[in-house]
Order: C-alpha cells, then structure tokens, then sequence
C-alpha cells in the first residue's frame, strides 16, 4: 500500500517515520526548506519509545508521480488550501484521504475538493513538537492514531487501512464512530486551548489562581454544550476525564494553540475557536471571550 504523508512536522514526520521504520512505503510530501534539511540530516525522531534516524523517501509539490492508495494529510489547517492544490495529482478514484487536522472544517472542504467518497475521519493523540534542529521531540508515551470512515461504516478499505497503519510502533486503531472521536478531540483541544490563551500560563498556574478552576470546568461545559447541540452524544465519562486533566494542580500542560500565541505564529484560531462558536445556537460567553482575546492578537500580529 503506497501512503503519502503531507508535511513532516511534529505529527507526520512522527508517524510516518515509524511506518517507514516498520517497512511501509511512504513517502512524504514536504516543501523545500524541510526536504533540504531532511535530506542533510535525516528524519530524526526522540522519543521515550525509541529514538531512530530515517533517510524517508521525500517530493516535493509538482514532483508527485501516480495515486497513492492513502494520503495521511497532517498540515495546519490554515495550509489546508494549498494542501489541497499540492496533493491533487496523488488523489485517485481508489485513493482515501485521512487528515489529522484539528477542527471539523476541514472535512467539508476536503469532501468539496475531492468528493464524498474520498474522505476518512482521522485523529491523533501525540504530544510532540520539532526543535530548533528539525528534530521531532515526542514528550510522553502516548501516540495515538484513530481513523474511521465518515459515516461510521466498517468498509473493506478501512479493514485494508487498518492492516497498513497497525503494529508500526504506534498505537492504531479503527473506530466504531469516527465522528465522535472528532467531537471529543475538539472538546478537548478548544478547552485546553481556551483556558491555556485567555489566562496566558499552564493548567496547573490556572489551577492555582484564584477562580481558576472554576474558570476552567464553565468552559468546558461550555464547549460540550455546543457540541451536543451539534450532533455529539455526550459520554459523561469522556467530560469527566477532560475535566480532570485540565484542571490538574502542578500540570506543567500548555496547548499548540497558546505555545504558538506566545511565540508570535499563525495560530489555528478560526477553527479551533472561531468555527465552534460559529456552530453555537446558545449563549457562549466564555467561548466568545477566548475567540475576541485571539482575533485581536491575529489582527495586531497583521
């Protein structure tokens, strides 16, 4: 099975590299800049669950060459669009397109672009970022990847799916409800998000802080509120879990959305934020506070 991974940041370059070193053929699809330095250095990966240094198979956009049977799409959601221009010829009528990107937009777009039938659902669960030598530092042990297909069926490309992606270092799995998993990866990135951006510091110093905690359960509550009344069948269990992590005392956690605030990137603000209070048909002040809090950085950062 050829699989595309588009982009080779933290999340691809980190699971692509362990497909690659599990002997599946992949190649990625990187710009310029990052094919240079994988090329002079090598795909490095640190990680508690091994590290390794990989010499992947690389193209760049305008190189591809034929379909490839899936497509691990794994870019920020603001790069979707030229995404989607560079993977196109690689997209077949048998292709399936799994992305891992946060948010729920994506997936209209995507089906727009390339059809219905084209597009799976996809979450990762991995705590990782790349370092100032183009390293992939992965932090803690879980790296988690779920997919599924958009409707919920047990399709016999998702079982071939399932083949290629299992017992390659990395936990993979085929879930009952792919929309779920969407629905509480959402849940849990726009809280840790919100709380993490609108009071500048970790879960554990928004734990400590006078209302903090309080802060913290309103919003998510908040959150799973407008997720219910878009489609979301609550488990209870799921909420309480997300609770608890993110109200922990001492949680040194922070989230992507606040490390690239503090560091003056392009933030994922219109569809981790943004796109939920969009969908809200129910007062959400809270979740407004948090999208006003990163539309004003966004216009000051121009």
């Amino acid at each position: 099975m050829r699989i595309l991974v588009v982009g080779a940041g933290a999340t691809g370059g980190y699971f692509g590299g362990r497909l690659a070193e599990a002997g599946r053929d992949v190649t990625f699809l990187v710009r310029r800049t990052r094919a240079q330095t994988l090329r002079q250095h090598g795909l490095q990966i640190i990680s508690p669950c091994g590290n390794v240094v990989l010499r992947p198979t690389l193209v760049e956009a305008g190189d591809l060459a034929g379909h490839y049977d899936v497509i691990l799409l794994t870019v920020k959601a603001f790069s979707l669009a030229a995404a989607m221009e560079d993977i196109a010829p690689a997209v077949g009528p048998e292709t399936a397109i799994v992305p891992l990107l946060n948010g729920m937009r994506h997936l209209a777009r995507l089906r727009e672009r390339f059809g219905a039938e084209a597009v799976m659902g996809g979450v990762c669960k991995i705590a990782a970022t790349l370092d100032a030598q183009g390293r992939i530092v992965h932090f803690t042990p879980p790296h988690q990847l779920f997919y599924g297909e958009l409707d919920d069926s047990r399709s016999a490309r998702l079982a071939r799916i399932d083949a290629a992606l299992r017992n390659a270092g990395f936990d993979a799995c085929a879930v009952p409800s792919i929309t779920t998993a969407l629905w509480e990866k959402w849940i849990l990135l726009s809280s840790l998000g919100g709380i993490t951006c609108l009071m500048r510091g970790t879960i554990g110093q928004v734990a400590a802080a006078p209302g903090g905690e309080a802060f913290a359960r309103a919003l998510i509550e908040e959150v799973a509120s407008v997720a219910e009344a878009g489609g979301y069948r609550r488990r209870d269990e799921v909420i309480a879990e997300t609770t608890a992590l993110l109200t922990q005392q001492g949680s040194p956690m922070t989230s992507s959305l606040y490390r690239d605030l503090i560091a003056g990137n392009a933030v994922e603000a219109d569809q981790i934020i943004g796109d939920l209070k969009a969908r809200a048909d129910l007062p959400v002040p809270l979740i407004s506070a948090v999208w006003t809090h990163l539309s004003v950085y966004q216009q000051n950062r121009g």
